[in-house]
């Protein structure tokens, strides 16, 4: 969600605060704004919109100062104004918040008197604090009594008057980092941030908070008990954040797919069988249990076709914000698998927090192997899909099904449902799957036609079966993502139950079928929809072109893919679909509004 960044510097930090927020952009955000102390004096500039206009008012009218923080806002309470931007100031307290405050209208109730100037959460921080600074508690002193009266999920940075060498951190739900340089130090929600400034970085854990000054940082727990937490070295390198000659970095990325996927294919699977930490035990499990949100929910919904028809395990899927609300009961012989690419997403940790202690064992697939949700799972397994800017994620979703196919491939083999030649053949299609993807990518073009004509649609239904249908599902959401253009996705099978009423000549249909077990039965779906004038776009594969493509509006012919490559394969039609749908519309292909790349809260 929002992005922080502070710094005690040597220089002038409001240049380096801008370009350190300019690479937290992709977690979205609506305004943005930056304080810093110069003689002993706060003093801050905001704006509304993109970065670019925060900078062009610092040009104007600049920001001196050697010590600062920064804050990218994504709107929650109050509409994105300069009014709600942060940092909020009030007295000698200026505060940036990740997260929400979630007592502030009782916290605001009892700051009788006081002179709101936001409809934030946020700025009732900065006023209970300036209210115990009022009362004779030191800077220090006043965050630690502010925190303690907060409730919700946040990460806080306070910088103070005549504090030329204190910023106050605190963490609770949302992430938090402490950078550590030469006589310098620096803070940020996410080490993409700071990576051009350091590469020595402290996570501070749940409920820590933190006094830092330019000599290191002091760490407290929950309980207020000094703590270490020990300095990692990120390799975060500064020239990931690039679009590398592409227009966006969703196009980037997209086309990064075949070389990240081969990375992760030599990861966990570099000889005749997949390779995973043992603890991974699937003779060990009765059951699996996976959680995730959006995208990643749909990965955790292929995977359970999978993991019950590959390895024989039973396997459930739940959205994370629904699942710990049921209380669901856990066995104890039960893999609890977790998925996000951030790692940071808020309901996916609170649902991993809930099964610590009842299921057999956690685990997660993450692609940042230093954030919250891997460092509390018991086993954490690195998707390899490299920096993901855009709030899209496309090669994060493809990796996570490709670690998931071997994850379910390990599980087969482990409990005998089938032979290590089976598996075998299984890792050479999905060895295959690299070239079948450049093959995917050249029929951009035809995408791209495909997608000028959807764009003048306002709504659009997805069918798919078995696999399909979360391929489906997650066609769907990009297409709603990137183009608001309304969209829908239905197993095939289900059309008969409702959506078939939306048929007519405005409603595209596009039918993922590759030519397998279901395929028959799809195409008599598919069928249906043309009776009734609807306008079919069918995504199958060669085989399946020439047997079904007669009566569709258009055809788009794959490599034949099986039922651990399909997914993968199909993904990037349906990631181009939307992408050039979005181009064709003229809509913010990285930063679709009102969306975050990390969804921090619940």
């Amino acid at each position: 969600m929002c992005g922080i960044v502070g710094i005690l510097g040597h220089h002038e930090v409001a240049p380096y605060i801008l370009e350190a927020l300019k690479r937290l952009e992709y977690r979205g955000y609506d305004s943005a704004g930056i304080a810093t102390l110069q003689d002993g004096h706060l003093d801050r500039r905001r704006a509304t919109g993109k970065l670019h206009n925060l900078s062009d008012r610092l040009v104007h009218d600049p920001l001196p100062g050697k010590a600062g923080i920064g804050h990218t806002r994504w709107a929650t309470h109050g509409a994105p104004t300069e009014a709600n931007a942060h940092p909020h100031q009030t007295g000698p307290v200026s505060v940036v918040h990740n997260g929400i405050i979630e007592n502030y209208r009782a916290l605001r109730a009892d700051l009788a008197g006081a002179n709101f100037e936001s409809e934030t959460d946020t700025e009732t921080v900065a006023h209970l604090c300036a209210r115990h600074m009022a009362r004779g508690l030191d800077a220090r002193a006043a965050a630690v009594a502010t925190i303690a009266q907060l409730d919700g999920a946040f990460a806080l940075c306070f910088l103070f008057e005549g504090e030329d060498d204190l910023i106050v951190v605190a963490r609770k739900g949302s992430p938090l980092a402490i950078g550590h340089g030469e006589g310098e130090m620096f803070v940020g929600s996410d080490a993409i941030a700071l990576a051009p400034l350091t590469d020595q970085i402290t996570y501070l854990d749940e409920g820590d908070y933190a006094f830092v000054t330019r000599a290191g940082a002091e760490i407290f727990d929950a309980t207020g008990q000094p703590v270490s937490r020990p300095i990692t070295r990120v390799e975060a390198r500064a020239a990931a954040i690039d679009k590398a000659g592409y227009k966006h970095f969703m196009a980037k990325e997209i086309h990064e797919q075949p070389v990240v996927f081969a990375e992760a294919l030599a990861r966990y699977a570099p000889g005749t069988a997949p390779v995973f930490p043992e603890a991974l035990d699937f003779t060990a499990f009765d059951r699996v249990v996976m959680v995730a949100c959006g995208t990643g929910f749909y990965s955790c919904l292929t995977a359970k076709y999978w993991f019950e028809q590959v390895a024989g395990i039973p396997c459930e899927v739940d959205v994370a914000s629904e699942f710990r609300y049921r209380e669901p009961p856990v066995a104890p012989r039960t893999l609890a698998l977790f998925v996000s690419q951030s790692g940071e997403t808020a309901d996916t940790l609170a649902a991993l927090r809930y099964m610590r202690g009842r299921a057999g064992l956690v685990a997660s697939l993450v692609n940042v192997g230093t954030s919250s949700i891997a460092r509390e799972s018991d086993v954490a397994l690195a998707i390899m899909a490299g920096i993901e800017v855009s709030v899209a994620s496309t090669k994060a979703y493809v990796n996570q099904l490709g670690v998931l196919a071997l994850l379910a491939l390990h599980a087969a083999g482990q409990r005998g449902a089938m032979t290590p030649a089976q598996v075998g053949a299984e890792l050479d299609a999905l060895r295959h799957l690299p070239d079948q993807m450049r093959q995917v990518l050249a029929l951009e073009p035809e995408i791209a036609a495909i997608a000028t004509r959807l764009a003048e649609a306002k709504s659009a239904l997805f069918l798919g079966r078995g696999v399909m249908y979360a391929t489906a599902l997650e066609a769907a959401l990009k297409l709603k993502e990137l183009s608001y253009i309304h969209a829908e996705a239905y197993a095939s099978g289900e059309l008969k139950h409702g959506p078939i009423a939306l048929i007519d000549r405005s409603l595209p249909v596009l039918v993922f079928a590759p030519h397998d077990a279901l395929f028959d039965k799809t195409v008599s779906n598919m069928q249906e929809v043309m009776a009734r004038g609807g306008l079919v776009t069918l995504v199958t594969d060669t085989t399946g072109a020439h047997l079904a493509g007669e009566g569709t509006s258009e055809v788009l012919a794959l490599p034949q893919a099986g039922r651990l490559t399909a997914p993968m394969l199909y993904a990037i039609p349906a990631q181009l679909l939307a992408y050039h749908t979005a181009i064709a519309k003229g809509t913010d292909v990285d930063q679709p509004r009102n969306l975050a790349k990390s969804v921090t809260v619940e």
